[in-house]
């Protein structure tokens, strides 16, 4: 399979599987799996210029496979993704071993909302957090909000945790929730030795 073949195939994978697996007539469980090997039918017959040739089911594994993020898992003949969804589902995942502290980047503009009401999951179904300040840095610069120096917010998972609520891990470097509440929020500053080096790279960048 060539990179351009699993990067198309990637896309298709994470539009079945957060988004709308009804696009190509397929149903999802409630905990988010897809049968492979109807995802592969579904894939040749809705887009058999593209794919009709040469899809097989072990191509949708290795595209798991070879994902770092850990963004998508395999289990017997189901495909799901671990996070990103916007469709409602049911999580399996595991709740043990949660880090004491995860990050969230958010705007300078969101920033008194959030630590006034808390974050919410928006057009996710659930709130994505982020397992140390470099990662939740990056999933604000590069991801969805497009930030060029996004505020780091500390969670105090630990505490969430204690007082009920559910954390859980998704991919490798990230923690999902259904809402983090105001109390468990605090900023990191910009002189923490966590991000001050990053910052100090981001104003470097702007000057070149």
């Amino acid at each position: 399979m060539r990179t351009g073949e699993r990067e198309t195939l990637g896309r298709r994978l994470a539009r079945v599987c957060r988004h709308d697996p009804g696009r190509y007539n397929l149903e999802m469980d409630i905990n988010g799996w897809v049968d492979i090997r109807e995802l592969v039918d579904a894939l040749r017959e809705k887009e058999s210029r593209r794919f009709g040739r040469w899809l097989r089911p072990h191509h949708i594994k290795a595209v798991v496979e070879c994902d770092a993020k850990g963004r998508y898992e395999v289990r017997g003949n189901t495909v799901r993704a671990t996070y990103g969804h916007t469709v409602e589902i049911e999580l399996d995942l595991p709740t043990d071993n949660i880090p004491p502290s995860l990050f969230y980047p958010c705007s300078d503009e969101d920033l008194e909302i959030i630590m006034d009401i808390g974050i919410l999951p928006g057009n996710r179904s659930h709130v994505h957090l982020s397992r140390t300040v470099a990662k939740a840095a990056e999933a604000g610069r590069l991801g969805g909000q497009q930030l060029k120096r996004p505020i780091i917010l500390e969670i105090d998972t630990a505490q969430m945790t204690a007082t009920g609520d559910t954390v859980w891990k998704a991919g490798t470097a990230v923690y999902l929730a259904e809402k983090v509440e105001p109390q468990y929020l605090d900023r990191v500053e910009e002189e923490d030795d966590r991000l001050a080096p990053l910052i100090s790279k981001w104003e470097q960048e702007e000057e070149e």
